[in-house]
């Protein structure tokens, strides 16, 4: 059976997990995720936790900020008083909120 090598286009189901065990985010009850191993669709971490499986392999990848989406930067964390929030949007703590403020571009 052929390994994943650079340049396949595979398909898969992942399940993203933070160290808590609290799921980001899965491709459960939908269709697999599809991309081309060395094309930078995806983080390279996930790409290189695919690279040598087979059709039918499972396996649990950890992957750190620096093969995902990087470091937090505290320089792109707001906070923002709770009365400026409109009283009726059910947020929680850790949520993203999206602002469009006067100036324009969206934050």
């Amino acid at each position: 059976m052929a390994t994943v090598k650079n340049g396949d286009t595979v398909r898969v189901h992942y399940t993203g997990t933070l160290n808590d065990g609290t799921v980001f985010d899965t491709s459960e009850n939908t269709e697999p995720l599809e991309f081309t191993i060395g094309a930078g669709q995806i983080i390279p971490g996930f790409e290189a936790g695919v690279m040598g499986m087979t059709v039918g392999d499972t396996k649990a990848v950890k992957i750190p900020p620096e093969e995902a989406y990087g470091m937090p930067n505290e320089n792109l964390i707001y906070t923002v008083d709770r009365s400026l929030v409109p009283p009726d949007l059910d947020i929680k703590v850790g949520e993203q909120l999206q602002m469009n403020p006067p100036q324009g571009n969206p934050m």
